[in-house]
């Protein structure tokens, strides 16, 4: 599901949903510069132009090559036009029972697993930074005046600097992708009971309800996948989707 929100003129943000190769991207065009929206995009085209393997280690291999040719073809763009362009990206690869997961930026992915939401990957922001050196508290970080200041992004800087998790998927599990309009909206317990109270699909509609109902100030963008037999599925608006 993908969202405008309330305040801004265009959807800057981007995904991806290839069953093909059973692969999910979140791509949000940085907020205040030039062509965000132009950047997420070159990260999707780049993500659903890879060659499919049946090994999940390759495939995150594929992804982070495909992240890393996205961030040459950005910053070239940006020398070019004399401006500066970029994009956060948080991709999940599935395959059989395990996942893996890269990112760069502050867009999320969460895992639910018995009714729990759990964060997989760490915001590469300056708030994020005072939280882990123990000079901000987490509850603080929501609402702290430098927290949309990344440190890393695609198209800033080369080499892409890209972190990664990974672990097996159970039956009832399921992953979600988002960028910070979601969660910087409503927060992680928030979402979680959304979450736990309805069907995914719905519950999707009534978080992004949610955050219109708060002011929605941000692109709001969602990817979920849940691990049931005998094929993972999505839901979501169509935008930049791949399905095979």
């Amino acid at each position: 599901m993908t969202d405008v929100g309330a305040v801004r003129e265009v959807n800057e943000d981007r995904y991806l949903a290839s069953e093909t190769l059973r692969l999910w991207a979140v791509a949000d065009g940085m907020g205040g510069m030039s062509c965000g929206d132009w950047a997420a995009a070159r990260v999707i085209d780049a993500l659903a132009a890879i060659e499919r393997s049946d090994d999940l280690n390759t495939m995150v291999a594929s992804a982070a090559a495909a992240l890393e040719k996205a961030n040459r073809a950005i910053i070239d763009e940006s020398e070019a036009r004399g401006e500066q362009m970029g994009t956060t990206a948080v991709v999940a690869v599935v395959r059989d029972d395990s996942f893996g997961v890269i990112w760069v930026g502050d867009s999320r992915a969460y895992l639910v697993r018995d009714r729990r939401l759990h964060r997989l990957t760490r915001d590469h922001s300056q708030v994020q930074e005072l939280v882990d050196h123990g000079l901000l508290e987490e509850a603080a970080a929501a609402t702290h005046p430098l927290r949309n200041v990344l440190t890393r992004a695609v198209g800033i800087s080369a080499p892409l600097d890209l972190d990664m998790v990974s672990d097996t998927l159970r039956p009832d599990d399921l992953l979600l992708l988002c960028s910070d309009g979601l969660y910087g909206v409503l927060g992680e317990a928030e979402m979680e009971a959304i979450i736990n109270a309805a069907a995914i699909e719905e519950a999707g509609e009534a978080m992004i309800a949610r955050c219109h109902e708060l002011g929605a100030p941000d692109n709001i963008t969602m990817v979920a996948i849940t691990a049931t037999e005998p094929t993972l599925v999505h839901f979501g608006e169509i935008n930049s989707r791949i399905t095979g």
